[in-house]
């Protein structure tokens, strides 16, 4: 049975209308669209205008501005107006400088450096917020017993399955990471029950990784999706679905913080799976790291740190 990401209200509840909206905005109908962008582009003032003003600002009726609450899971405009209003209070209460704002031509470094820095740091809070515990729970559970893990990404998601597989092959679970589309639909083509196949993407709709999980899902493997939107094509082809919260910004410096927020998820699973196999765990984590210690400037064959050359 897939996941369903709407069905999470003890999570909704703590996470940012915002992050909901962006996660959910391919999805929605196109007026609902042109809402979300009003709403998104100024969440503050949106919180203070009556919902007349909002529907003739996205040149809609006030009927599609309470569809468009009802799908992001508010129930109506008053409830949205409160929950923008207290989002907004956060936000400004983290920073009082303009740091979540989009990076323009006259801004100097240091500005650069807040921006991206706040950016990378909410993508990771955001995520953590939005998180379903029990979704998270049943994946850390199925690939706990897996028999083998294969993990699918592409571009910079390639990096974030490459990752997941290592720390998985450090604790001794049976994991491989692709990111060529034949190798990855050929080690799809041969997983089989009790496998577990893991599909990352940011957008959800990164062709190559669908198909894979596809692929993987008709030869009975358990298909596990990693994106930021819920309702994007790669759910529809996954039995369990993990959830990010990070935006695009200028010059796609979103990229970084949807690796960041991706690597979030990524660290749970696999402190949760870590957990599951404690002993065996902490044996192969000692074991891969005496390996490797001799490689170490400094360290001897022993694994002893070896004396500071003095010149004398």
């Amino acid at each position: 049975m897939v996941d369903e990401p709407s069905a999470q209200p003890a999570r909704e509840a703590d996470a940012s209308p915002l992050v909901r909206i962006r996660s959910l905005l391919p999805g929605l109908a196109r007026a609902e669209q042109r809402v979300a962008k009003v709403v998104l582009d100024d969440p503050s003032a949106v919180a203070r205008r009556s919902i007349t003003e909002v529907a003739l600002a996205a040149n809609t009726s006030e009927t599609t501005v309470t569809r468009f609450c009802k799908a992001i899971g508010v129930g109506g405009y008053p409830q949205l107006r409160i929950a923008l209003a207290a989002d907004t209070a956060r936000t400004e209460a983290r920073s009082n400088r303009n740091l979540g704002g989009e990076i323009g031509p006259e801004d100097d470094l240091a500005a650069v450096i807040g921006k991206v820095s706040f950016a990378d740091a909410r993508a990771v809070e955001e995520t953590a917020d939005q998180l379903d515990v029990g979704s998270l729970q049943r994946v850390i559970d199925l690939v706990s017993g897996a028999g083998r893990v294969d993990v699918y990404g592409v571009g910079a998601s390639a990096f974030v399955a490459a990752d997941l597989q290592q720390k998985l092959h450090r604790i001794g679970r049976v994991s491989f990471a692709w990111s060529d589309t034949h190798i990855m639909l050929t080690s799809a083509a041969v997983l089989k029950p009790g496998d577990v196949a893991v599909g990352i993407s940011h957008t959800g709709a990164t062709t190559d990784t669908v198909e894979a999980l596809r692929v993987a899902r008709e030869h009975g493997a358990i298909t596990v999706a990693l994106t930021n939107f819920p309702r994007s094509p790669i759910t529809e082809v996954a039995d369990h679905v993990l959830t990010t919260a990070a935006r695009e910004t200028t010059f796609r410096s979103g990229a970084t913080a949807s690796r960041i927020a991706q690597l979030t998820v990524i660290d749970c699973l696999f402190i949760g799976v870590a957990q599951r196999h404690m002993d065996a765990a902490v044996s192969a984590l000692d074991a891969t790291r005496d390996a490797v210690g001799t490689h170490r400037l400094g360290v001897r064959p022993d694994g002893r740190r070896r004396p500071r050359d003095t010149g004398k």
